[in-house]
């Protein structure tokens, strides 16, 4: 057992997790008595309260695995936050009882859905004081994919034009706040008429919904020489048509995973990109999140029991901003 330092309160041996012992539909999410992970040198052990549910997670349930063949049981979830229970011996940056979030994508150890969880101590950060549990649980893998969208995938400048596709959705409605911070006019598509409501209440300076709507057209009135860019977290021919109202030498981004991806254009930039962890980039999300006073909708919280519960919501469709477990 590696040597740690610090601990808040003794952690226990065994813990409550939603895993799952076979691929399949949401109903092979149950909860599981397990190990409690032990942190290594360099890692943290998070005394989880809230974690975030996205499709990715959904995939992983039905047989995907970044790293090839998942092995079982599998605790599902790729961000959260709640409070450092204990600390490698080479960990400086955190202290039992810090108030964190933190993303890991594909954890060896596990994932978020369980009362602990271990992180590379550089995949966490301190959690931003205005946000509660709930929304702090929801941000960091959303909140990571959607500042770097804006600043590093499509560098937006302050009286750019851009349409956020899928602006409804947990990364969507993030990146149509973070592109206002950084002073653009944001055209926001979104789903049916809530969606469009949401779009519009975070600040959006036009709205059009994204499945019934000729985005080419709205992007033309909204921008008559033509989008800057397009931030895209929905695919499909819905974002094929969006791509008309760029102008010559506008740029497309989307996160690995938008599924069908847009097709490659003469004269457009087109970039897929993934949302990175590290100390850097935890800070940068946490000035965006403070500076813009950030908003962070919340579709639906699940305890940690109905996890299978909020899976089936999550396939529902249609989910307006993201989904969250409540684990205490």
């Amino acid at each position: 057992m590696p040597v740690t330092k610090r601990k808040e309160h003794p952690v226990p041996d065994t813990m409550r997790a939603a895993a799952i012992d076979r691929p399949g539909g949401p109903s092979v999410l149950k909860i599981r008595t397990m190990p409690v992970p032990r942190p290594g040198e360099s890692e943290i052990l998070i005394a989880v309260e809230s974690a975030g549910i996205g499709s990715w997670d959904a995939d992983m349930r039905e047989g995907w695995s970044p790293s090839g063949r998942p092995k079982y049981p599998l605790v599902l979830g790729t961000d959260g936050a709640g409070t450092v229970a204990e600390v490698g011996s080479r960990v400086r940056r955190f202290r039992p009882g810090d108030r964190v979030y933190g993303y890991s994508f594909d954890n060896s150890k596990g994932g978020f859905y369980a009362e602990y969880v271990v992180v590379e101590a550089g995949n966490a950060a301190p959690a931003p004081g205005n946000l509660d549990a709930s929304e702090a649980g929801a941000m960091p893998a959303t909140g990571l994919t959607a500042i770097q969208g804006v600043d590093d995938a499509l560098s937006l400048r302050k009286g750019e034009t851009v349409l956020v596709h899928g602006a409804s959705g947990g990364v969507g409605s993030l990146a149509v706040q973070f592109a206002k911070w950084r002073g653009t006019r944001v055209l926001a598509s979104a789903s049916g008429s809530k969606g469009a409501a949401l779009a519009k209440r975070i600040g959006a300076d036009a709205v059009v919904d994204g499945k019934r709507g000729d985005l080419a057209a709205a992007a033309r009135m909204f921008a008559p020489r033509g989008l800057d860019a397009i931030l895209a977290f929905a695919g499909g021919e819905s974002l094929s048509s969006a791509l008309d109202g760029l102008r010559r030498g506008g740029r497309v981004a989307w996160p690995n995973g938008v599924e069908p991806a847009p097709r490659k254009r003469r004269g457009v930039k087109m970039t897929a990109y993934d949302a990175e962890p590290g100390p850097s980039e935890f800070e940068r999300l946490n000035r965006a999140i403070e500076g813009s006073r950030l908003k962070v909708p919340i579709d639906r919280e699940y305890s940690l029991a109905d996890a299978a519960a909020a899976h089936r919501r999550l396939a529902q469709g249609g989910v307006l901003g993201r989904i969250v477990l409540r684990v205490r």
